[in-house]
């Protein structure tokens, strides 16, 4: 029997904004950048939801007001049922050791200077998490779900391949145990080989952890192949939004049809 804390979504975004003031117009009536329009959406716990769009749709906008990045300029945010639109100092801790975030490019979450194995642990450090013994084998049990040798957490993140240093990234993001993982193009700077296996991972994590996801993607191959619920957006307005195998099969959009009918297959160059 499924309990009503199972039913209630782990992050429910209700009407958000997000509105940015440019740089053009004049000093007295600058111009305003409507980045996100009226979004709803939800993540529910176990799921993986693909957003996906063409650069400047808001997409990653959205995914910055989920895990507490960016903060909205209207509508509410709702984090385990409770209002967090405009979030305490207590709500942004506790958000942060349950969502994690994996970025585009793996290079910006990793200190150049620092080693793996100290990266891994500095997020248990930060929440006073276990003891010094109990992190050392944290790490090395973190190091192993993300398919990487325990070599790897004495190495420099220079030391290692694109590929590897995303796995680096991931198994950080997965340190404190997290309800649900955002990542935003994780795959979009690796090389089409690496893709595949990074994306394989994800996949594992989620069915072994039983994590919720939001998949960020310019891609709807990619979003295809890993997630279960898909949100189209443009000009910062989901104009579709449904089961996986719904929105593919039988789009509704035409822009949902434009980046069907544009998208090469997401294992071949």
């Amino acid at each position: 029997m499924t309990s009503a804390s199972d039913q209630t979504p782990l992050i429910d975004l209700q009407d958000v904004e997000v509105t940015f003031t440019s740089r053009t117009g004049s000093l007295f009536r600058p111009n305003k950048v409507h980045a996100v329009q009226g979004v709803t959406m939800q993540l529910r716990r176990g799921e993986t939801l693909g957003i996906v769009g063409e650069s400047g749709c808001g997409k990653s906008t959205t995914a910055n007001v989920m895990c507490g990045l960016q903060p909205p300029t209207g509508g509410k945010i709702f984090f385990q049922g409770h209002e967090v639109t405009r979030r305490s100092a207590a709500d942004r801790r506790r958000i942060g050791r349950l969502v994690s975030v994996v970025f585009q490019d793996p290079s910006t979450a990793l200190n150049p200077r620092m080693a793996i194995r100290e990266q891994l642990k500095d997020p248990l450090r930060v929440h006073r998490v276990g003891t010094a013994e109990e992190r050392e084998e944290k790490v090395e049990a973190l190091i192993e779900m993300v398919g990487l040798p325990a070599s790897a957490l004495d190495a420099l993140p220079a030391q290692l391949s694109g590929g590897q240093r995303q796995r680096v990234a991931i198994a950080r993001a997965l340190a404190l145990e997290p309800s649900a993982i955002i990542a935003d193009e994780p795959t979009s700077a690796l090389d089409v080989s690496v893709r595949a296996q990074i994306l394989n991972l994800f996949t594992d994590l989620k069915q072994e952890l039983g994590l919720a996801m939001v998949f960020i993607s310019h891609d709807i191959q990619t979003v295809r192949y890993v997630s279960d619920r898909i949100a189209v957006m443009n000009h910062g307005v989901v104009v579709e939004e449904g089961p996986a195998a719904q929105v593919l099969e039988d789009p509704q959009d035409d822009y949902t049809r434009k980046l069907l009918g544009a998208a090469p297959s997401l294992l071949h160059p």
